[in-house]
């Protein structure tokens, strides 16, 4: 078997988990997520813990094996802790605000940048330069950060753009005068 796809996912306690053929339904207090299987991949719920098997031992049938756990271990953690990105904002007057799910970017263009984020997915920013992107969904959560810093990514000259917290930009040498 797999070594991935036959470790049983622990549901800690607050979280549950409901299966319905090859359907996998988990509810937390972050939200609640759910996932379909692929095809020769089974979910059992045994003892407060998910038990995915497979069919046969085809490669394709070992490797999503070892993928429905890995989602489905990232939906639990999701549904009980939450997941989060963040964002920082380098630059002389560049800026975020954040309304309900519209993010509206300051960052020297004519105009400035609107995003709306997916549903699920929460957007805080702190004193301007910072956006904590937040949600329960992993695959949703990353997106989303990965789309804000799309917009302006941080540039090696200057380092001014978006980045995320704790990346290291590196810095390159420009042209020299004389």
């Amino acid at each position: 078997m797999s070594r991935i796809g036959k470790t049983p996912v622990a549901l800690p306690s607050g979280v549950t988990a409901t299966t319905d053929g090859n359907r996998i339904s988990i509810k937390g207090p972050q939200g609640e997520l759910d996932y379909t299987l692929p095809a020769g991949v089974t979910a059992a719920v045994e003892d407060q813990a998910v038990v995915l098997g497979r069919a046969d031992d085809s490669r394709e049938a070992k490797s999503l094996h070892g993928l429905a756990r890995s989602l489905v271990a990232n939906m639990v953690e999701g549904t009980a802790n939450g997941f989060r990105k963040q964002l920082e904002i380098e630059g002389v007057g560049f800026r975020a605000s954040v309304q309900g799910q519209t993010v509206t970017l300051m960052l020297g263009f004519a105009s400035p940048v609107l995003y709306t984020a997916p549903g699920g997915v929460k957007v805080e920013e702190q004193g301007g330069t910072k956006l904590t992107v937040s949600g329960a969904d992993k695959q949703k959560v990353g997106e989303a950060a990965a789309r804000i810093r799309s917009f302006y990514p941080a540039e090696p000259y200057k380092g001014k753009g978006l980045r995320y917290a704790g990346e290291y930009v590196r810095r390159k040498v420009g042209k020299t005068v004389g």
